[in-house]
């Protein structure tokens, strides 16, 4: 299910997410609409609990909203059943998160194969080890993840998310669990591709100047846009 280049890559229109805690209802979004356009970098800032994540996993469909209508170019994803909603991500959707997620049983290059064969892609160690190299670890490509410094696991967490060449890329926290230089190189890293590659991005981060480097940031404070 690969969609069509529209004007919209996400489009969220009165998105609302609750949850029942006991006798309390949690409101983490309230009615909540905006759009990322094809090729665009935008950068989400809120103090913690303000309901970031949950635009990334809502995004991704990892997460059902409670009301409201979410589209990836211009496709209603909802009221998908899961199935649909795995295609959609594994052909269209790349995610990066604090976490590194590797499988530590792995090395660097395998990590990213996992995700090509996920896809039902084979025979791409060329492709793996061109994007590998691109993001300096030519040398590493067949170290496991505790042999890789935190910098390094991050740069093949990105090439995994990467390596199927999505048309979105959801990116939640990448650089928190990074220093300051190696969250620049992280950050340049993504930029540099999505500007290539004419990606959508879509950067959760609580670093202003990170956030600052995409083409548009859009602040929530208490489950609404401020």
């Amino acid at each position: 299910m690969v969609f069509e280049e529209m004007s919209a890559a996400i489009e969220f229109s009165n998105v609302s997410l609750e949850y029942g805690l006991g006798n309390e209802l949690i409101k983490v979004l309230k009615c909540i609409s905006f759009s990322v356009n094809s090729d665009e970098t935008v950068s989400i800032v809120g103090p913690s609990g303000s309901g970031k994540t949950s635009i990334i996993m809502l995004a991704a469909g990892l997460e059902k909203s409670t009301d409201g209508s979410i589209k990836i170019y211009d496709q209603e994803i909802t009221n998908l059943k899961e199935n649909d909603l795995s295609q959609i991500r594994r052909q269209n959707i790349g995610i990066v998160f604090q976490s590194f997620y590797l499988i530590p049983n792995l090395t660097a290059i395998e990590n990213v194969l996992l995700s090509l064969e996920a896809n039902q892609k084979y025979d791409l160690d060329n492709e793996a080890k061109e994007l590998l190299g691109e993001f300096g670890l030519s040398h590493r490509i067949n170290h496991l993840p505790s042999e890789l410094s935190g910098g390094e696991q991050q740069r093949v967490a990105i090439a995994r998310a990467l390596i199927n060449k999505p048309k979105i890329i959801l990116a939640d926290e990448p650089t928190g669990n990074l220093d300051g230089e190696n969250s620049k190189i992280m950050m340049k890293l993504l930029l540099d591709y999505t500007k290539k590659s004419k990606t959508s991005l879509v950067l959760v981060t609580h670093d202003t100047s990170l956030a600052q480097r995409c083409d548009r940031i859009i602040e929530l404070n208490d489950g609404n846009i401020a």
